[in-house]
């Protein structure tokens, strides 16, 4: 997931004494301090986390209530690239293919949904045909069309108009660039791009140059979502989407508020996939994160759009007062210092070890919020929600274990053997607008100093991050030995997660992620394997490869396996985690347990 999307994580800025009192004073509508539900309604302490609390009290009606602190990147579906904007999207937008709406692992899985079924997958994994369902229709009662599906798609190669998005379709479908998207096209009839055929109105059929098995999994995401072309407003769509979904836009004030009603042209026969119990969905977008967490304490609010857990001084109150109304999932994330090998003693994977070694990771973690708010020692890069992944269980340089204060007799023996016994000076980069990891950084040079690692901390401008960390000509320039970062799944695969990070082939100028620079010819190569197979084990074989070859080369020093505090009202209904929106709420099917 990218940096655009971790940007959408909320400041954590302090609030007045005033605002603390005003807290204080709320009235309880938690329920107490214990965490197995209370008498005023609360589920319990995660009583959502990776399962359904209260799933047979929804009712149809009422209204649900978001609050946040930070609008979409954009509601457009073809530039959203937030992960709650891909969670919230699926109210106003259909896709052939969705995940499912169960909790946890189960979530990520893909079901479908304008489609009739999966993929017919041919020609090697080369060739995905679908046929669209009966009764699918937009806002207006017009049928939706494998046209419209085709048009969708096609306006993610609009990136001089409709840019921010994700661009694994088009890299997938035309890796050579060759198409100029639907704007520039000047066929007639508009053929466009000839990677997908529409034969018929119900049948769509993709031709990929080479197979990828992760293809469906691109073709989830909100990007591959309908647009009809005589209701494409460019870059103004995102102001008011069109809908295929059970809602549609009623008004829209960007950073202000958002409502949805019910689009009565959706009809529930057409759609296996969505409940649509509320009459009317709105959000409220608040300027600073403690009033936000103050009105879903006060029971204003049902739950935060941003999904990005509440902040140090809302969380103290309700983790004291309304434990029963929590969760605390694993977000997805993973957060970490990246070494890039362009800065000297860097190239060395000695010097890149001795730093391992040195640091204290459970000051590192208690910098970034402990083990409730911030997370499990991270001792991998890869998230537990990938298949793959082992978690805490390949720990190879014992961080949650034997040198989790770290080993100081261990990073003096790396530093003998990269040439370096004396130990040498450094800079960490950290985004200025992140506090958390102002903090990280702070606790990495206070214990890379008792190892004899000079650390200098050099603050940017989070905003820049991708011509400032994401050059590796400025990273080198700056000299810059540490950059602090976090990622997440775009869909919950290794090619999903770690290609932007470790292929050669994305190693770019600028916006670069493989902030590492790895060139990695066995990376490289078990990730063309990966792509090739169509054999689920085997691919989770080799994502487990790659993480093991990645952490070999000591190019990361992870923190830890992100984990959030988030907040659900008394109000809620159907709630529950889904790893396909890395440990966040399932937003399509929450209901209210009364509609008054």
């Amino acid at each position: 997931m990218t940096t655009q999307r971790t940007s959408g994580r909320r400041k954590q800025a302090m609030a007045a004494a005033a605002v603390v009192a005003a807290l204080l004073t709320t009235a309880a509508c938690g329920g107490g301090n214990d965490g197995g539900g209370s008498k005023n309604g609360a589920a319990g302490f995660d009583a959502a986390n990776n399962k359904v609390a209260q799933a047979s009290a929804a009712k149809k009606g009422g209204t649900l209530k978001f609050g946040a602190a930070q609008d979409a990147d954009s509601w457009d579906t073809t530039r959203g690239y937030y992960g709650f904007m891909w969670n919230f999207a699926r109210y106003y937008s259909r896709q052939l293919v969705t995940n499912k709406t169960e909790p946890g692992k189960a979530g990520a899985e893909l079901t479908p949904d304008l489609a009739t079924g999966l993929a017919k997958v041919t020609d090697g994994g080369k060739t995905y045909t679908y046929t669209l369902r009966d009764g699918i229709t937009w806002e207006d009662g017009k049928p939706i069309t494998s046209k419209d599906v085709k048009y969708g798609i096609e306006r993610v190669w609009a990136q001089d108009v409709l840019s921010g998005g994700p661009t694994y379709l088009k890299d997938v479908l035309d890796p050579d660039g060759k198409y100029q998207g639907p704007y520039k096209d000047k066929a007639k009839d508009h053929l466009g791009l000839k990677a997908i055929d529409t034969p018929d109105d119900k049948t769509i059929v993709f031709h990929l140059p080479k197979a990828n098995s992760d293809f469906e999994k691109m073709l989830a995401l909100v990007s591959a979502s309908p647009v009809r072309q005589d209701k494409d407003t460019k870059s103004k769509y995102q102001l008011h989407p069109f809908s295929s979904g059970p809602y549609k836009f009623e008004s829209y004030n960007p950073g202000k508020d958002l409502t949805l009603v019910r689009n009565t042209n959706w009809k529930a026969s057409s759609d296996p996939i969505r409940k649509a119990y509320p009459d009317k969905i709105t959000v409220k977008f608040f300027s600073n994160a403690n009033d936000l967490d103050q009105r879903l304490i006060a029971g204003d609010y049902d739950l935060d759009l941003n999904q990005t857990g509440m902040s140090p001084q809302g969380r103290q109150i309700a983790l004291k007062q309304h434990k029963a109304n929590l969760d605390n999932p694993v977000s997805g994330y993973i957060r970490y210092a990246v070494f890039p090998q362009s800065v000297k003693p860097f190239d060395n994977i000695h010097c890149r070890k001795a730093v391992i070694y040195g640091a204290d990771h459970v000051s590192l973690q208690t910098a970034r919020g402990g083990p409730v708010a911030g997370g499990d020692i991270g001792t991998n890069m890869l998230p537990p929600s990938v298949p793959g992944s082992e978690g805490q269980k390949y720990d190879p340089y014992e961080l949650a274990g034997a040198n989790k204060n770290g080993n100081v007799a261990k990073a003096k023996e790396e530093l003998k053997a990269c040439g370096k016994p004396n130990g040498f000076s450094t800079t960490i980069a950290v985004r200025n607008n992140k506090p958390v990891e102002v903090a990280t950084a702070e606790s990495l040079q206070a214990s890379l100093k008792k190892v004899g690692i000079n650390v200098q901390i050099d603050q940017f401008d989070g905003s820049q991050t991708t011509g400032i960390i994401g050059s590796p000509s400025n990273v080198k320039k700056k000299g810059y030995g540490i950059i602090i970062m976090g990622w997440g799944p775009d869909f919950p695969s290794v090619q999903g997660f770690g290609l932007p990070l470790w292929d050669s082939k994305y190693i770019l100028q600028s916006g670069n992620n493989n902030y590492a620079l790895i060139k990695d010819k066995t990376i490289d190569g078990l990730f063309d394997q990966y792509v090739n197979s169509l054999d689920d084990s085997k691919k989770t074989q080799i994502a487990t490869e790659i993480n093991h070859k990645v952490m070999e080369g000591g190019y990361y020093l992870p923190f830890v396996f992100e984990r959030f505090i988030n907040w659900r009202s008394n109000r809620l209904a159907n709630v529950y985690t889904t790893d396909a929106y890395s440990g966040m709420y399932d937003f399509v099917n929450l209901g209210l347990k009364s509609t008054k």
